[in-house]
């Protein structure tokens, strides 16, 4: 019974899935507000703001991504119908990394902006990565699947791998030397890579 309930969820338990999930992805950032509003962010606040929302955008891309392998590895299909809420959650965060960025540390000054991605890499591989992020969240819902086409929507959302990439290089460029933190999202990444590169082939030489 417990098993047929876990590969055969009701809509009702689906739902309180994705509740459960947006609560999870939201108490990062209940928890930075905790924080802004009891000095609890270091002498940086700025810096920590932008470390974490920078950081939870990565994470909750990577686990979005992990979705579709975990679904193939478990066969628990229902899964999916938790990817765009984790997605959202993903360009949300991405959002208020770079609303910190804009507002807190240049003060929408738009020749200082122009500049500073201009001239730091890693600030290049930041915007460059939150621009891919942008049309995804835009065809995240199911009216466009249907006007982009299954095939084509697919292929869009490619872009997800891509964004997630430069993002992590974004970061890696970031931090310099201590690049622990980058280094295990690249490798998580990898991973992810591989296993899509695989199922691929699989699925070629099952066809007749």
């Amino acid at each position: 019974m417990i098993a047929a309930s876990i590969r055969r969820p009701s809509a009702t338990a689906i739902t309180w899935f994705k509740r459960v999930g947006l609560i999870a992805a939201l108490l990062p950032l209940a928890q930075l507000a905790y924080g802004a509003f009891t000095g609890g962010l270091g002498a940086n606040p700025i810096e920590a703001i932008t470390r974490a929302t920078g950081e939870w955008t990565l994470i909750l891309l990577l686990v979005t991504l992990t979705v579709t392998p975990l679904r193939k590895l478990t066969g628990l299909n229902w899964l999916l119908r938790l990817r765009r809420m984790l997605g959202l959650s993903a360009f949300f965060y991405a959002c208020l990394h770079f609303t910190t960025y804009v507002w807190l540390d240049q003060f929408f000054d738009l020749a200082s902006i122009v500049k500073d991605i201009a001239k730091r890499p890693f600030v290049t591989a930041g915007f460059a990565a939150f621009l891919l992020l942008i049309p995804l969240a835009l065809t995240s819902t199911d009216a466009m699947v249907r006007r982009l086409g299954g095939k084509s929507w697919l292929a869009l959302h490619r872009l997800a791998y891509v964004a997630t990439a430069i993002g992590v290089v974004h970061y890696w460029w970031l931090v310099k030397a201590d690049i622990r933190e980058p280094l295990f999202y690249a490798i998580v990444l990898g991973v992810l890579l591989a296993a899509r590169l695989l199922n691929r082939r699989s699925a070629a030489g099952a066809r007749p």
